[in-house]
């Protein structure tokens, strides 16, 4: 897994990174087993402290996430429950679809994460209602 970070998003670095383990979890990206990058390898490869870095590994173990061996590594250990892997198929190529017509439609990747998120955010509120 490698890891990247948004300077313009708003989110601190460390909760950056435990939302990238996270989604990998959820997408099959990571599973079981798999050996995170060590904290010397993401402080350098992403230019920043190494005590961020342990701070994310730290929380996404106390999430049960993860486990670090220490003078082994970090391992992940946890799941996330979700829809099947299966389910994802059909619905990335809908988004895929979705994505090129907004593309088309002249919508930067600003724009269209912009429409996303509003886009999300009201069809969870209708759902709470």
């Amino acid at each position: 897994m490698e890891f990247h970070l948004d300077g313009r998003s708003g989110v601190a670095p460390y909760l950056q990174l435990i939302h990238q383990v996270r989604q990998g979890l959820r997408l099959g990206v990571l599973e079981e087993g798999d050996q995170l990058p060590t904290v010397k390898e993401v402080a350098a490869g992403l230019a920043i402290n190494p005590n961020t870095v342990l701070k994310a590994y730290r929380e996404l173990e106390y999430q049960g996430l993860v486990a670090a061996r220490p003078g082994i590594g970090t391992f992940v250990t946890g799941k996330l429950g979700g829809a099947s892997l299966a389910a994802h198929a059909p619905l990335r190529r809908d988004l895929r679809r979705w994505l090129t017509k907004a593309r088309r439609a002249g919508l930067d990747d600003e724009s269209i994460e912009a429409l996303f998120q509003s886009t999300f955010r009201s069809a969870a509120e209708e759902d709470i209602a």
